[in-house]
C-alpha cells in the first residue's frame, strides 16, 4: 500500500507546492489499478483535477510548466510579455520579405542586362565574290568563305554577314533574284552553303545574311506567271494600263526610278506597264497582296531552318507605293516636267515609306521570332535603309512596345569624305541622341556601296577610324578589306553591263603578294584586284600592324573588346 502510494505522489500535482509533473499523462499503472471503491480518496488527485478545473484556470501565481494543458497554455500565450514580443517578431519577418523583393526588383531593374550576340562583338561583312575563289574560276565563292574563317576569328569577329548569293542573272548586283530559294553556281551549291554555316557556328559565330523582298528579277517564276496572269500570281506585280505606240510608252504617271528615267515598263506579253523602283530587270512585288506577303514570311522561314541566325533587310522604305497614281512634286517647280528624268528632281512622298510599310516590316519580326524561342538562338533583324534621314531612320528600332529592328545599320560613318573632327562628332551625336530610349547603336565605316575608307579619308586616318569604331558603345562593323586599309581599285574592264561606280569598292580580298593577291590561283579574277597589294594585304599586316600581329593581336582585341563591351555596358545602364 505503501509503495502504491508512492507512484501516485510521483505523478500527482501538489498545488500549493507547485510540485513538477514527470509525465505528460497519467501513469498507466494507476489507471489500471482496482481501487477500493469504499476506501478513502486520496489527495493529490484531487489537487490535479482542481488545477485545470472545470472552470477557467486561475493562472496568476503559477508559473509555465512543461506539459501544461492548451487551455492553460492559451491562457499564458494572451500575456503581453509573451504576445507583444511574438508579434513584434512577425512583422519583422514580413518587413524583412518586403524590403528585400524590393531590393531585388531594384537591382534588376538598374543593373545592366546581358548583352546578345549581335551586341558581344563586331559583325564583319564579306562580298562573297570577292573575297576568297576555292575553284580558280576567278570569282569568289561559298568554301572560300569558309576556308578563311580562321582568319576571321583572329579579328575577334562575332558575327559573319554575307551580302546577296541568291540565284540571279545580275551578275554583280545580287538584287535581281530568280529564286530565293537557290545559291548561285556562280557560289556554290545549297551544300556548300550549309557546310559553311556548320562550320561558323563550329568556330562559335554567328551568320546573318542580305535579304531584299522589295523586288524580283524579271525572270523569276512569280513574274513570269503574272505577266501570263496566271492564277494567284496575277497580281504579284505592279500593273496599270498605260500607253504604248511606235515603241514610245506614255506611263501612268512621272514616278521615277533611282537609277533614272521612268519607273514604268511596257510589257509586250501582258500589253501593260509594270512598276519598278530600280532596274526594269527588277519588278516590284505588290506588298498590299496577302498572297506576297505569306510568299516573303515563308522564304525567311525557309533561311532560318537552314540555320541562318539573321538578316540585313535592305530598300525596304520602298515596299509599298501609293495606291493612287499622282505625279509627285518636282524639286525644282520651274522645271519642264518632260527634263525631270532624275531621281533627286522628285520629292518621292508616294513611292517611299508609306503609310503600313512598317506594318510589313513587324511582320517579318514576329515571323523571326518564332524562331528565336530557344536559348541563345536569337535571330537578328538588321534594315538598310540608304537615304533616309536620321529621324526616319529611327522609326525602324520599333515602338516602345512594338519590336522592329534590333537596329537599323547606322552608314552615316561611310559618307564622311573628310577627316574632320566635328564632322565625325556631329554623326556620333547625331545618332546618340536621336536613338530611342533602352535601343542599341551600331557603327559602321564602309560597305559595298561605299567609297573605302583609305580612299574617302587616306590611308593615316585607317586605324583611327577603325579604333574609333571598337570604342564607341554600340557594335561595330567592318566591311572586308578595310582592317589593313585596302583602296578602290582605279579602273574596272568588264565585258558585263554594270554600274562601275559601284564596283571600285569590291575588289578581290588582298591575301598576299603572290599572283592575285593570293585571292585566285586561277588565271584571272572577276575583278582586278588593287595595284598595291604587294605592300597592302594579309600577310604584311600580320607581320608589321600591331593589330594583327599573332603575338600583340591577342592583346590589343582583348583591349579594344574590352574598352567596346565596358562602353556599351554603361549606355546600356544608363539607357
Amino acid at each position: 500500500m505503501a509503495e502504491d502510494k508512492s507512484k501516485r505522489d510521483s505523478i500527482g500535482l501538489n498545488a500549493k507546492e507547485g510540485q513538477t509533473n514527470n509525465g505528460f499523462v497519467q501513469n498507466e499503472d494507476i489507471l489500471e489499478t482496482d481501487l477500493d471503491p469504499s476506501s478513502p480518496v486520496v489527495g493529490p488527485q484531487h489537487n490535479t483535477v482542481d488545477i485545470l478545473g472545470p472552470g477557467e484556470p486561475d493562472v496568476k501565481d503559477v508559473r509555465p510548466y512543461a506539459g501544461m494543458p492548451k487551455e492553460v497554455l492559451f491562457q499564458f500565450s494572451g500575456q503581453a510579455c509573451y504576445r507583444i514580443p511574438r508579434e513584434v517578431l512577425f512583422w519583422l519577418t514580413v518587413a524583412s520579405v518586403l524590403v528585400l523583393i524590393a531590393a531585388t526588383i531594384a537591382i534588376i531593374a538598374i543593373s545592366p542586362k546581358c548583352l546578345d550576340w549581335w551586341q558581344a562583338g563586331p559583325m564583319y561583312q564579306i562580298y562573297p565574290r570577292s573575297f576568297r575563289d576555292s575553284n580558280k574560276d576567278g570569282d569568289g565563292d561559298l568554301k572560300g568563305i569558309q576556308d578563311k574563317l580562321d582568319y576571321i576569328t583572329t579579328l575577334n569577329i562575332k558575327t559573319v554577314w554575307i551580302t546577296s548569293f541568291y540565284k540571279s542573272s545580275l551578275k554583280d548586283f545580287r538584287h535581281g533574284v530568280e529564286d530565293f530559294r537557290e545559291i548561285d553556281p556562280i557560289f556554290g551549291t545549297m551544300k556548300d552553303f550549309e557546310n559553311l554555316v556548320a562550320a561558323i557556328h563550329d568556330k562559335g559565330l554567328k551568320l546573318i545574311i542580305d535579304f531584299i523582298p522589295n523586288h524580283t528579277s524579271d525572270k523569276h517564276a512569280w513574274f513570269q506567271w503574272s505577266r501570263n496572269r496566271t492564277g494567284k500570281y496575277t497580281d504579284y506585280y505592279i500593273w496599270h494600263d498605260c500607253n504604248h505606240e511606235n515603241g514610245t510608252t506614255i506611263p501612268p504617271n512621272n514616278w521615277l526610278s533611282v537609277y533614272g528615267n521612268s519607273s514604268w515598263h511596257f510589257d509586250e506579253v501582258r500589253k501593260q506597264c509594270y512598276f519598278h523602283q530600280f532596274m526594269k530587270e527588277q519588278p516590284d512585288l505588290n506588298f498590299r497582296n496577302p498572297d506576297v506577303q505569306e510568299e516573303i514570311k515563308e522564304i525567311i522561314q525557309f533561311w532560318l531552318s537552314k540555320g541562318v541566325d539573321g538578316f540585313s533587310f535592305d530598300a525596304l522604305p520602298f515596299l509599298l507605293e501609293a495606291k493612287h497614281l499622282r505625279d509627285e512634286a518636282q524639286v525644282n517647280k520651274t522645271q519642264i516636267p518632260d527634263m525631270v528624268t532624275h531621281y533627286s528632281q522628285l520629292h518621292h512622298d508616294f513611292t517611299t515609306t508609306q503609310v503600313g510599310m512598317h506594318d510589313i516590316v513587324r511582320s517579318f519580326r514576329q515571323t523571326m521570332n518564332q524562331y528565336s524561342r530557344e536559348p541563345g538562338r536569337y535571330r537578328f533583324m538588321g534594315t538598310e535603309a540608304h537615304g533616309e534621314s536620321i529621324t526616319k531612320t529611327m522609326v525602324y528600332y520599333g515602338l516602345p512596345f512594338i519590336q522592329e529592328a534590333d537596329f537599323p545599320f547606322n552608314s552615316y560613318l561611310s559618307k564622311l569624305d573628310k577627316p574632320s573632327g566635328n564632322s565625325v562628332s556631329e554623326v556620333i551625336t547625331s545618332w546618340m541622341e536621336n536613338m530611342p530610349e533602352g535601343k542599341w547603336p551600331n557603327w559602321m565605316t564602309g560597305g559595298p556601296d561605299s567609297v573605302r575608307l583609305t580612299s574617302r579619308l587616306g590611308e593615316k586616318y585607317v586605324n583611327i577610324m577603325n579604333m574609333l569604331v571598337f570604342t564607341l558603345p554600340g557594335t561595330p562593323i567592318t566591311y572586308y578589306g578595310e582592317e589593313i586599309g585596302m583602296r578602290n581599285i582605279l579602273a574596272a574592264n568588264l565585258n558585263e553591263t554594270y554600274d562601275a561606280g559601284t564596283l571600285f569598292s569590291k575588289s578581290p580580298m588582298q591575301w598576299d603578294n603572290s599572283s592575285n593577291a593570293g585571292f585566285s590561283e586561277g588565271n584571272h579574277t572577276w575583278l582586278p584586284t588593287s595595284s598595291d597589294y604587294h605592300t597592302v594585304n594579309v600577310d604584311v599586316s600580320i607581320h608589321e600592324n600591331f593589330m594583327l600581329t599573332p603575338e600583340t593581336g591577342n592583346e590589343f582585341l582583348l583591349l579594344t573588346t574590352y574598352i567596346h563591351l565596358e562602353l556599351s555596358k554603361t549606355l546600356t545602364g544608363v539607357l
